[in-house]
């Protein structure tokens, strides 16, 4: 048996763990990062990279389709799958050789291959290898949580996101059982590109907006595009000949049909199995999860820290980078650690159209009983949305009464992925909705919805009236 004896160790190389190696490889040389599957991260190998370049040829085809409501004689002639997921594959191992590149200039000390598992506190076990550290970082990530009579049931014909993006073509059926954001990006950029999809929800909700009005905007507004049942349940799974027969049942009765595939995207687990996190006198909740500080980074009082999607607190990759970078720090300098402030909530969904939350959601702010009001804008009349043909979706504002300050946003339309960095800003500013409003707003843009929705939220608020802004000509269609 090898020993290493280091300051730090590191489980996981992806996205958290790397940024936890960049910080504390300023301060120390003594560190090893422990990874037991392939490098290059989950956004890059299976996430976010490899998932927008599907839905980025999803759009392309959507423009080819809209193109006569601008007056065009445009057809789509046929979707060439081998082709699209030739260029998703290619792309995405660009993205991931990067990853892959950095990782191999590291010193070939500070890489360390196999599965680790803790033997007691401060002492882990990899392979053949022991590694003593005065300070770890478990940054595991996640897995897809499948439920095992079904992979029992279908084999490879059983599916999770990961499997999609080494396609060599397009199926001609998915069932995609699962509402939230994977399952949602997912079933719309395949129903895009001409696959029969069936989106099989249990909740009847779809996406991750709160506001009921939203919620139920964003219902009506997927289940045009394509097959939608958000409150089914699963009655049965089965192979039938070269595909997956899906028995299922709604308000209008039991239903059965036949896919090539089942897409299961029914939310993912903490990476802990086989951890052994007990060893390290680490606590796991009823949930799976290990209970941590925040602002830290850290478990309990031990010099054990986390990091990134394995703690399941708002599983992004810039969410686990900042962990990653707060967990390295703090590991340097333990037993001092230091409290880091957190940037302002973002979230984004891909979707047609897109979703985007900013700042506190709706619920957050219910449940923590703040007293807040709501200006809204719909982008059915709002004018660059028409001009555009993207004239759907609604966006909700939030601010706290006598403050005045601006608290977050929840909306689906066009650009919000845009807007929704502007609103996360202005929450960590600590904008008032007054201060938003002696913005510039140029004219004509979507962001003028934005004015509309603050300046209902101003009117809301009961705030003294604002001074004019601009011409009274710009509010037309605004």
């Amino acid at each position: 048996m090898t020993q290493h004896t280091v300051d730090i160790a590191i489980i996981g190389a992806g996205s958290a763990g790397m940024t936890a190696y960049r910080a504390a490889s300023k301060h120390t040389d003594s560190i090893v990062v422990i990874e037991s599957g392939p490098y290059g991260t989950t956004c890059a190998r299976v996430g976010c990279m490899p998932s927008k370049l599907l839905i980025a040829a999803a759009e392309a085809a959507h423009a080819v389709r809209e193109a006569p409501r601008f007056g065009l004689k445009a057809a789509l002639d046929a979707v060439d799958g081998e082709a699209v997921m030739q260029r998703v594959r290619g792309e995405r191992d660009r993205f991931v050789g990067f990853v892959v590149d950095t990782v191999n200039d590291w010193p070939d000390a500070h890489r360390l291959r196999g599965h680790a598992r803790f033997v007691k506190p401060g002492v882990l076990a990899v392979g053949d290898d022991e590694v003593h550290a005065r300070c770890i970082i478990i940054a595991t990530g996640s897995t897809p949580n499948v439920p095992e009579d079904w992979r029992a049931a279908l084999g490879d014909r059983l599916i999770v996101n990961d499997d999609v993006f080494n396609w060599t073509t397009l199926p001609a059926s998915v069932a995609v059982v699962g509402t939230g954001i994977i399952g949602l990006e997912l079933a719309q950029a395949l129903a895009l590109l001409g696959v029969r999809v069936r989106l099989l929800g249990r909740n009847g909700r779809v996406g991750p907006l709160t506001e009921p009005s939203l919620q139920n905007l964003t219902h009506d507004l997927v289940d045009a595009s394509l097959q939608l049942s958000a409150d089914a349940k699963i009655v049965a799974v089965e192979s039938g000949g070269d595909g997956v027969v899906v028995r299922f049942e709604t308000a209008d009765g039991v239903q059965q049909e036949t896919f090539e595939y089942l897409l299961a995207a029914t939310g993912r687990r903490p990476n802990l199995n086989g951890l052994n996190v007990e060893k390290a006198g680490i606590k796991v909740d009823d949930k799976g999860r290990i209970p941590f500080d925040r602002g830290t980074q850290q478990i309990d009082d031990l010099p054990v820290f986390i990091a990134g999607d394995v703690h399941g607190v708002r599983p992004l990759l810039h969410e686990a980078s900042d962990d990653g970078r707060i967990a390295g720090d703090n590991a340097v300098t333990w037993p001092k650690v230091v409290q880091r402030p957190r940037r302002a909530p973002l979230a984004i969904v891909f979707s047609q159209p897109q979703i985007m939350m900013a700042g506190a959601s709706h619920a957050e702010l219910t449940a923590d009983n703040v007293d807040f009001a709501t200006g809204t804008v719909s982008f059915k009349k709002q004018g660059r949305a028409r001009v555009m043909c993207v004239n759907q979706g609604a966006l909700h504002v939030y601010g706290e009464h006598g403050s005045g300050r601006f608290l977050g946003a929840e909306m689906i339309g066009p650009a919000a992925e845009h807007l929704g960095h502007l609103l996360a800003w202005s929450v960590q500013a600590g904008l008032t909705v007054q201060q938003m409003l002696d913005s510039p707003f140029y004219h004509p843009v979507i962001e003028e919805g934005l004015r509309t929705a603050l300046r209902d939220l101003q009117r809301q608020l009961k705030l003294p009236p604002q001074a004019p802004e601009g011409c009274i000509d710009c509010e037309v269609g605004g």
